[in-house]
């Protein structure tokens, strides 16, 4: 780990707590493993997971206030859901409070939590990592997941979007559209595979 690396590292440390840190650190050496299995620049990926969830523990009432102060657009889902904005603000924090100018590690922090139509390998790595690592244990065909992710992104996108909205289906939790956007982005991709597309 490089110093600027190991500067950030201390800094967003004192952001978080004990267990988001456990969390980041977790998503920072999976995205690592990511970037190496699939040829995306490594400190990019450990910079993204490290700041992937820098506003994650800012209280939503704040994170609201912060989204207003810095003219930050939310939509009707975020306003009524706002564990969501945490990425967008991550991104916009990124940038103004540690210091990171490079637009695909932006991309990746604001996309990493309900993805995006289009979506770079660096901003597919940060959202797996932040599925996949190793602390996380409640996710259902995790073992199978983790697997893919290291042979192919795509389909790993694919089944971690599908896990995901069968599960956002059976709570009570309204579902970002963007999200249903992304997976239907992968299935067409996932099916087209299967169709000699």
């Amino acid at each position: 780990m490089n110093d600027d690396l190991k500067a950030l590292r201390k800094k967003v440390k004192k952001a978080l707590d004990k267990e988001r840190w456990e969390h980041t650190k977790g998503v920072t050496y999976t995205a690592a493993a990511l970037a190496m299995a699939h040829g995306v620049n490594i400190e990019d990926a450990m910079t993204a997971g490290l700041l992937h969830d820098c506003a994650k523990c800012i209280p939503n009432e704040k994170k609201l206030s912060l989204c207003k102060e810095y003219k930050l657009r939310l939509k009707e889902v975020e306003k009524k859901n706002p564990s969501l904005i945490h990425a967008k603000l991550g991104a916009f924090l990124a940038k103004e409070k540690y210091g990171i100018t490079k637009k695909s590690i932006l991309s990746a922090i604001a996309c990493h939590t309900t993805g995006a139509p289009k979506m770079s390998r660096l901003d597919k790595i940060i959202f797996i990592a932040d599925y996949i690592e190793p602390d996380r244990v409640e996710a259902p065909n995790l073992m199978a997941v983790r697997r893919l992710a290291f042979r192919d992104l795509d389909r790993c996108m694919y089944r971690i979007l599908s896990d995901t909205l069968t599960y956002l289906k059976g709570t009570d939790r309204e579902i970002d559209p963007v999200t249903k956007q992304t997976f239907q982005v992968y299935k067409s991709l996932v099916d087209g595979e299967k169709h000699g597309a």
